[in-house]
C-alpha cells in the first residue's frame, strides 16, 4: 500500500472510507470480524494482516488456543479445496498418459 498511497492517495483514501463504512455499519461482535480477518489474512499470506489481525483478535478477546484453532481451520479447509481442485483438473488424467490432452503449458 506504501506504493499507492505515494502515488494514487485518492485510491487509499478511499479504502479508509470503507474501513469505517464496515466499522459502522458491522453486524457482527469485533472478536468474530476479527477472526474473520485472521483467516483471510492467511489464506491471502499477509504477514503485516495476519500480525494485526492476531493482536487485534487478542485485544477482542479471543484467546490464542481460539486463534490456533482458526489457523488449523483455515490450513483445513484450504486442504481440502486444493484437493478436490487439483482432482477435477486432473480427473481425466488418463487421457492425459494417452497424449489425448494438450495441457495448454510450456515446458
Amino acid at each position: 500500500m506504501r506504493l499507492l498511497a505515494d502515488f494514487f492517495p485518492e485510491f487509499t483514501g478511499k479504502l479508509d472510507e470503507v474501513d469505517e463504512l464496515y466499522k459502522e455499519k458491522r453486524l457482527i461482535d469485533e472478536k468474530t470480524y476479527q477472526f474473520i480477518c485472521f483467516a483471510l489474512s492467511i489464506k491471502a499470506r499477509s504477514k503485516p494482516c495476519v500480525r494485526k489481525h492476531f493482536k487485534e483478535a487478542l485485544e477482542a478477546g479471543a484467546t490464542v488456543k481460539e486463534l490456533a484453532y482458526i489457523l488449523a481451520l483455515v490450513m483445513r479447509e484450504a486442504a481440502g479445496a486444493d484437493d478436490c481442485w487439483t482432482h477435477e483438473v486432473l480427473s481425466d488424467w488418463k487421457e492425459i498418459l494417452e497424449g489425448n490432452i494438450e495441457c495448454d503449458c510450456e515446458a
